[in-house]
């Protein structure tokens, strides 16, 4: 096109732009045709908030970082030889990790959204508070709690809530059922314990105590008759004889009267001397020479006097003699009432007529007190020191 001049009616003075160059048409030269109208063109989006209905996924590419595929690594090649080195493989780019979109901290939400974000992650708010509302009140099962803590244990990315974390707490914790039998268990224990050291003590260590003690009683009397002493009333509690029964292996002392703790449970036998208990002494020419002693426990001297049979022998040794007696008969049981078995023509023994006895009794059944055991024997030697032992102890 020739440009305008002043025969074509264009003033440069008055109209700054040329002719054909104004967009209104009323500046527009005569015989400039008039342009034509543009189309309208689709506008992309330029902004945050609005989206085509066919694009749901525009929300979640606008706020949230997509992750960048990260490149497989990198083959190594096998090493080359030293006259031909491989060139160094170039280092793996590793993408950058995508965040981890915290529901509790972005500003904008939409079902869409919040679901895509609850997915991979498990339950959301909405179901974390809803749980909450329905246990609230009450403890958590044992099948909840477990999945607490298995949620917990999985290395999940989403932390407990603070009521999660505290019903999960209060799981772990032990039942008042739980404490309660645990705390029985060891009162039996214990009590188990303390039993069997009190059996120890009964059946091992008394046993121990008392032999010793017997042992001693035994070398003080052998040292009083060595020293010339003359025998006289003996005090309740002394040593005064020793007993032998050859076929039991038993030498034990003889203490006057039956005192349980000053004679029967110092592993010594004790003579019936006190009150209408009072029996005859082995020097005696006519009575019934009782003693008592343990079964079990503390020396336990008389444990096998039922083994005893008729014509088995039992000595007793005094200052001046030994005298021998004879087994004749045994009562396996009788009442602890029964004073007559110990009498000067003790009742029961068979014996009709006064005469030099011997009775031994003890408790029975073993490790009880219930009833008596009896063994009866008659006098028959005795024998002066001074013509040395008997036959039933040098043989």
């Amino acid at each position: 096109m020739s440009a305008a001049g002043p025969e074509d009616g264009y003033d440069p003075l008055t109209d700054p732009l040329p002719p054909g160059e104004h967009g209104s048409p009323w500046f527009r030269a005569p015989g400039v045709p008039e342009p034509e109208e543009p189309q309208p063109q689709p506008q992309e989006w330029s902004g945050y908030g609005q989206y085509d209905a066919g694009d749901p996924q525009g929300y979640q590419r606008d706020w949230y970082v997509q992750p960048e595929p990260i490149p497989a690594p990198q083959r190594l090649s096998a090493p080359q030889p030293m006259s031909a080195p491989s060139p160094e493989p170039a280092p793996m780019q590793m993408a950058d990790p995508m965040p981890v979109p915290d529901d509790e901290t972005v500003a904008l939400r939409t079902s869409d959204t919040r679901r895509a974000a609850e997915t991979p992650a498990g339950p959301g708010r909405a179901e974390r508070r809803k749980a909450a509302k329905g246990g609230r009140g009450r403890r958590r099962s044992q099948p909840a709690a477990a999945a607490v803590t298995a949620s917990a244990d999985s290395g999940s990315a989403r932390p407990l809530s603070r009521v999660e974390a505290r019903r999960a707490a209060r799981a772990l914790k032990d039942s008042p059922a739980v404490i309660a039998s645990r705390a029985i268990g060891e009162l039996f224990i214990s009590f188990g314990v303390l039993m069997l050291l009190f059996v120890t003590y009964q059946l091992w260590w008394t046993n121990i105590r008392a032999g010793q003690e017997a042992g001693q009683e035994t070398n003080k009397i052998q040292d009083d008759w060595a020293k010339g002493r003359k025998p006289g009333a003996f005090e309740p509690g002394q040593g005064f004889a020793i007993m032998h029964i050859p076929k039991l292996d038993v030498v034990v002392p003889i203490a006057e009267g039956i005192s349980k703790h000053n004679v029967l449970d110092r592993g010594m036998v004790g003579h019936y001397g006190e009150g209408k208990l009072t029996t005859a002494m082995p020097a005696d020419k006519s009575g019934n020479f009782a003693v008592a002693g343990h079964r079990n426990t503390h020396g336990e001297p008389f444990r096998y006097i039922n083994r005893l049979n008729p014509g088995d022998l039992v000595v007793v040794e005094t200052q001046d003699a030994y005298y021998t007696y004879k087994m004749a008969r045994t009562l396996p049981q009788t009442s602890p009432s029964n004073v007559g078995v110990i009498g000067p023509v003790p009742a029961g023994s068979g014996f009709t007529e006064p005469g030099r006895y011997i009775t031994l009794t003890t408790c029975t059944p073993e490790f009880t007190s219930t009833y008596r055991l009896i063994v009866w024997g008659k006098m028959v030697e005795e024998r002066p020191r001074s013509k040395g032992k008997p036959d039933a102890l040098v043989g």
